[in-house]
């Protein structure tokens, strides 16, 4: 793996593992949350992101991602959204519940 400008060594993704997190971005899931979950920086999925919608995403082929390990980050990106909407609820409820007294 090559170096980066802050010294931490550059991931290598095949490109079922993109093609994996780009498709939970298009289903709705936010670029943030895919992106934490999945252990991959923000600006590297947004740059998927935006090279799929040209048809120009490849990938590396270092870094095999096995079917578990794709449906696994595909679980905990859902699990995170569900968690977020969770405490959006539990806020609301409060703030609502504050507001009628």
């Amino acid at each position: 793996m090559s170096k980066r400008k802050d010294g931490q060594a550059r991931g290598k993704y095949t490109l079922e593992f993109k093609l994996e997190a780009v498709r939970l971005v298009k289903g709705g899931q936010a670029v943030p949350v895919t992106a934490r979950v999945l252990g991959v920086p923000v600006q590297t999925l947004g740059n998927w992101v935006r090279l799929s919608e040209k048809g120009q995403l490849k990938g590396a082929g270092d870094k095999p991602v096995s079917p578990e390990q794709m449906e696994l980050a595909r679980l905990r990106a859902e699990n995170a959204r569900l968690r977020m909407e969770r405490d959006i609820l539990k806020k609301a409820t409060a703030y609502f519940a504050k507001e009628s007294l």
